[in-house]
């Protein structure tokens, strides 16, 4: 029973997409639903579609980390941990990131089990490893920093983005980075009056698109005036890393609303 019950939940982590509102599961219903069908309620309805759904109160990768910290803890380093490591990587946990948190358990939850956490984290952040490389290449690129992993947003990005403030004074402008493929949900700047945002490329190839209209790509130099109440994205080429600084343009009433993630093939397509 307890096999079961691991293979359910540790295995349901790879369907979680970051930007859900709701996480919906059959997992529990379809294998145990005639068996133990309060058990699959239970898992289905009130950890997947309550709990990990709470993502107003503690966001999916926030969660990762603490799934992981409990199962390392326990001793738990079989393919369900893996399951949960391929999960905090696709919430936005980088390579270092997870290196740094299970050296940080292994001081309080043991050193062996640290190790074996370590011989799955390596083959989960495998492709990542190049990824750091080109990263740092990427970084010699340009003048701005690529900053922090973009951790308060993860949940809205499909890839890994990172965010350096430029300016907090006047007009706020931060840097945004975008490994290969990273793109931000589709999204719409509120305001009542004024606002909006402008895209300025610094390195790299982007793309950014609004809605009904064709995608427009983004080189160094390129300036991009998104207006108000428009509904867009923009993120990296599929070969590229990309940076662009982003103008936060003041206004009345001003919000983001963010929608649903722009989905493979549609993005796939303005790549050819």
């Amino acid at each position: 029973m307890n096999k079961i019950y691991l293979f359910l939940v540790f295995s349901i982590l790879t369907t979680i997409g970051m930007a859900q509102e709701k996480i919906k599961q059959t997992a529990g219903r379809d294998q145990l639903g005639t068996f133990a069908p309060k058990f699959a309620e239970l898992n289905d309805d009130v950890l997947f579609g309550e709990v990990w759904s709470r993502t107003d109160k503690l966001g999916l990768r926030d969660r990762s980390l603490v799934t992981i910290t409990s199962l390392i803890s326990q001793g738990i380093t079989d393919s369900s941990l893996t399951f949960h490591l391929q999960s905090a990587r696709n919430n936005g946990i980088t390579r270092t990131e997870i290196a740094e948190i299970i050296t940080h358990i292994g001081f309080y939850a043991g050193w062996p089990k640290a190790w074996a956490a370590f011989r799955l984290a390596k083959e989960v952040w495998a492709e990542d490893t190049n990824g750091e490389e080109a990263k740092a290449a990427f970084q010699r690129e340009m003048i701005f920093p690529i900053g922090e992993p973009n951790a308060a947003y993860a949940r809205y990005f499909t890839g890994n983005s990172y965010l350096a403030p430029i300016s907090r004074e006047q007009v706020y402008i931060s840097n945004v980075t975008f490994e290969p493929g990273c793109r931000n949900n589709w999204h719409i700047h509120r305001a009542k009056k004024g606002g909006g945002q402008m895209l300025i490329g610094v390195a790299g190839r982007g793309w950014y698109q609004e809605e009904g209209k064709p995608a427009v790509e983004i080189l160094p130099g390129t300036v991009i005036h998104i207006p108000a109440n428009v509904k867009h994205w923009h993120g990296a080429a599929a070969d590229s890393w990309f940076a662009h600084l982003a103008f936060e343009i003041p206004g009345e009433g001003s919000s983001n609303e963010w929608l649903e993630p722009v989905n493979d093939e549609a993005y796939n397509k303005i790549q050819k």
